[in-house]
């Protein structure tokens, strides 16, 4: 039993040192030969070698691939002279593959020398003689054919791509290609066990990806494609295999085409476009493969020296690592699928073309794009993650399979965690294949937000991208979505060091501090930004400037500023100088005793024209459709009622008082809160007011000319003109009221009220919004706001304002359109009035004095009659 353990033991190192020395695939041998040779331990060993090493074991140190000759039934009757001139002429044949002709024949003449012939042919037959079923197998050693053919295969270094550990070396010549010369003895010559022993051997090198003796890649496959190589090889046994033997060998087959699947897998996903999520993946399956090649290790020491090992054995043995096996290749194979590497997905769509902001990031960084320069989606990051996740679900009942998509999970979930705690932990985004949930866009920059009118830094800086969140993280997205942005703020602001270092964070997702980790970070980061906003930037402080300066509160100094500035803002507000009207504000704001002169924030308020009418702009945003840029005339010509069409007509002719706004400019990162989007609601609420207050101003006036002009205050002669001037008095009367009234419920009751609320929610205690002047938080009071519930209060507080003031409502603001517009019209035509009334009645005048300014001003007596729409 020993010696015959030692001569497999023998044979075998010898053919697999030859195998690892050369290119794959090993060239063939009879490995069944060298399992039935117990006895034979000489000096020479008669085979044929693809690489023609030296057949001297003990000579040259050098090792070849076998290959034995075919043989015939008839063969062995023949002479011992014949077995000597065979083994003579194998060994004359025998060379180095890439040797040179003289090395090759000044070997070949010392192994054809007479008594290593002698030797070798005593030895042979001395075997046979001692073990007679053991005969056959000889006889197929001492068969060769008479002239072998050229065969010299050469490996060259392939193209490097960027997966750092893919294989360089060319691809092996495929053993369908091989000489028959090198051949095999044919299955069908060989008995059950010999076979049994050959297959075996085979197994083993086709577990690690070669082609054996008798197992070979089927004719479909072409490991030169790597469609192909990506979809595992198959194999096929040459004919003559037993039944018995061919149901195992092909059931541990199996595993050799999950290894070979998952190795060409490992290769493709560690590209560098395939991003960490994936190269993490592979790294964690090279482990597994890692274990695999023990196996394979562990069944070459059981063929060596356990004389008992059968194909049973093997197969027995490599059934829970080929389950193991099944589980990465079926995940592999679904990874590629989505990455429409196996199959084409004719779903997918081009990734650039999905995303226009993806196109325009291109287009402002100087990309260009080209017709090849898009590409498929990948499928990376969060995705592999929940692809595992829902695997490992589905697998819940198999202790093995879950345990195994649980480290692959873990080890592949690394790098997104290093992603996600430098997001939450430092606000910063290291995400070079763009895998992470939360998308920047670096062409948005913080300097717009002066210019930004739809909070586009706040809303489109940082983006989650919804498709490829993780499942642990679906439910903490938005926390993880503000916690990154309000920790990027108070590190644009410098109130976070990047440079130290996160320690004690969770490294992988089943952490049991994993939500404590988002949690934690979410409060840290909201907390560290209402202390930035509410104290180092005194955000209370802010609104109440605005509120001064846009609600008209405490306006001594804008009553002033429109009596300085009356006589140009009367003028056509193209016509306005907006330089003179700033100087006069700012003289205004330091006027001594003004409450704005205390206010520190006075130096950001600027003057500036506005030259779209504010009925016509809130008809745009009602409506919704806006105001085109090319006709705005147009888009809007279906909801004007006769009177605001003609009120419309006349925007060129507007006036400064209806032009005029102000600008309120705040720095970063109070201009999140502030921004460009409530600074507008600001505006619209001004100038509504402003308009109110010129319409009051107008009507006051016509009211002073009603009491102090004497064609209104002195009786006439005409009881119908007179009636005519009472009821001139009771309509302004009435339209000076409806003017107070409505001013008076538009900041009484609608500004204030939601302005104590406002403020209540901003020092986050309600019960201080009783005293709207309460601008701080109290003393120990507790800050449950968010910055973005804080941001959602102020635009709320705006809106609302807008909706009660009846300027958010198409009929509301038509009815309150053709109102203004009246009394506008009847406040302006009060001066002309008062003249025609002298025209019509000059006893109007009260003396001949007036009488005669009366004729210097209207020398023309057609002028003095009474128009005929007020003889009515």
């Amino acid at each position: 039993m020993s010696s015959s353990v030692n001569a497999r033991s023998a044979a075998y190192n010898e053919r697999r040192t030859a195998a690892t020395s050369g290119a794959k695939p090993r060239v063939t041998t009879t490995r069944a030969d060298a399992k039935e040779r117990p006895d034979f331990s000489g000096d020479v060993l008669p085979e044929d070698s693809a690489s023609n090493a030296p057949k001297r074991k003990s000579g040259s140190g050098l090792s070849g691939m076998h290959s034995w000759g075919r043989h015939t039934e008839s063969e062995t009757q023949r002479t011992r002279s014949q077995v000597v001139k065979r083994e003579s002429i194998r060994i004359r044949r025998a060379g180095p593959v890439d040797g040179s002709a003289e090395n090759s024949n000044g070997s070949r003449m010392k192994a054809t020398t007479a008594q290593e012939s002698e030797r070798a042919t005593s030895r042979i037959d001395d075997r046979a003689s001692a073990n007679p079923m053991k005969q056959e197998g000889l006889e197929s050693v001492l068969m060769y054919v008479s002239e072998p053919a050229l065969w010299k295969p050469q490996a060259s270094l392939i193209k490097h791509t960027t997966a750092p550990l893919a294989a360089r070396i060319s691809i092996p010549p495929l053993a369908s290609l091989f000489p028959e010369t090198l051949g095999p003895t044919p299955l069908k010559q060989l008995s059950p066990s010999l076979q049994e022993a050959a297959i075996l051997e085979d197994l083993l090198f086709v577990l690690m990806g070669f082609e054996g003796q008798y197992i070979h890649f089927s004719d479909s496959y072409n490991p030169s494609v790597e469609k192909d190589r990506l979809t595992g090889p198959s194999f096929r046994s040459l004919p003559g295999l037993d039944p018995s033997l061919r149901d195992l060998t092909t059931s541990v087959l199996k595993i050799a085409t999950y290894y070979g699947a998952i190795e060409a897998f490992v290769e493709v996903q560690s590209r560098d476009e395939f991003g960490t999520i994936n190269h993490a993946l592979c790294a964690s399956v090279r482990k597994v493969l890692k274990d695999y090649f023990m196996l394979v290790v562990q069944l070459e020491n059981q063929f060596i020296n356990n004389e008992a090992f059968s194909l049973h054995l093997m197969h027995l043995h490599t059934l829970p690592t080929s389950h193991l096996m099944f589980q990465i290749y079926t995940l592999a194979h679904e990874i590629l699928k989505k990455n429409s590497l196996l199959e084409e997905d004719l779903d997918e769509s081009v990734d650039g073309f999905d995303d226009v902001d993806n196109i325009l990031e291109q287009l402002r960084e100087g990309g260009e794009l080209a017709p090849g320069s898009m590409s498929k989606k990948i499928f990376k990051g969060g995705n592999v993650l929940r692809l595992l996740t829902e695997r490992l679900t589905f697998m819940s009942g198999d202790p093995a399979a879950r345990t195994l998509i649980q480290t692959l999970l873990r080890d592949a979930s690394r790098p997104y965690m290093t992603m996600l705690n430098e997001w939450l932990h430092h606000g910063g985004i290291r995400d070079p294949h763009g895998e992470f949930l939360i998308k920047e866009q670096k062409s948005i920059k913080r300097e717009k937000l002066e210019e930004d009118f739809t909070d586009e830094y706040w809303e489109k800086r940082y983006t989650i991208r919804d498709e490829e969140v993780p499942p642990q993280l679906e439910g903490v997205k938005d926390k993880v979505l503000l916690a990154g942005k309000y920790l990027n703020v108070v590190r644009e602001c410098g109130g976070v060091d990047v440079s130290k270092e996160v320690k004690d964070v969770p490294c992988s997702f089943d952490d049991p501090r994993f939500l404590d980790n988002v949690n934690g970070a979410y409060a840290h980061a909201n907390s560290s930004l209402l202390n930035l906003l509410l104290t180092t930037h005194a955000l209370p402080e802010r609104l109440r400037s605005l509120k001064h300066y846009f609600f008209l509160d405490r306006s001594d100094f804008f009553t002033y500023f429109l009596d300085l500035s009356a006589s140009e803002l009367r003028k056509p507000f193209r016509n306005v100088n907006v330089g003179k009207l700033q100087s006069l504000l700012d003289l205004v704001l330091r006027q001594p005793g003004s409450i704005a002169a205390q206010d520190p924030f006075k130096e950001d308020v600027r003057v500036q024209m506005n030259d779209v009418g504010l009925t016509k702009f809130l008809m745009g945003v009602v409506n919704v459709r806006g105001i085109e840029q090319d006709a705005p005339d147009e888009s809007l010509e279906k909801y004007r009622t006769p009177a605001i069409r003609s009120s419309l007509e006349e925007e060129s002719n507007m006036t400064g008082f209806e032009a005029l706004e102000f600008k309120f400019s705040v720095p970063f990162p109070l201009s999140l809160v502030i921004s460009s989007k409530t600074v507008l609601r600001y505006q619209i609420l001004f100038r509504y007011l402003l308009s109110m207050r010129h319409l009051e101003g107008l009507l006051v006036s016509s009211w002073e000319d009603h009491h102090k002009v004497l064609s209104w205050t002195h009786k006439g002669k005409d009881p119908k003109l007179e009636m005519w001037k009472r009821r001139a008095w009771t309509l302004r009367s009435r339209m000076l009221v409806f003017v107070q009234q409505f001013m008076y419920y538009c900041t009484a009751e609608v500004i204030e009220p939601n302005w104590r609320n406002l403020m209540a929610r901003v020092n986050g205690d309600d019960d201080c919004g009783k005293d709207s002047g309460s601008a701080t938080p109290r003393e120990g009071a507790k800050v449950t706001r968010t910055v973005d519930k804080l941001m959602e209060d102020h635009v709320d507080f705006l809106d609302t304002c807008l909706k009660e003031c009846m300027l958010m409502n198409s009929r509301l603001l038509r009815i309150h359109s053709k109102l203004t517009s009246v009394c506008t019209l009847f406040a302006t035509y009060t001066s002309r009035l008062t003249r025609d009334l002298l025209a019509a009645d000059a006893s109007l005048a009260g003396t001949p004095q007036a009488l005669a300014l009366l004729s210097a001003y209207y020398p023309n007596p057609k002028h003095r009659a009474m128009p005929e729409n007020l003889k009515t």
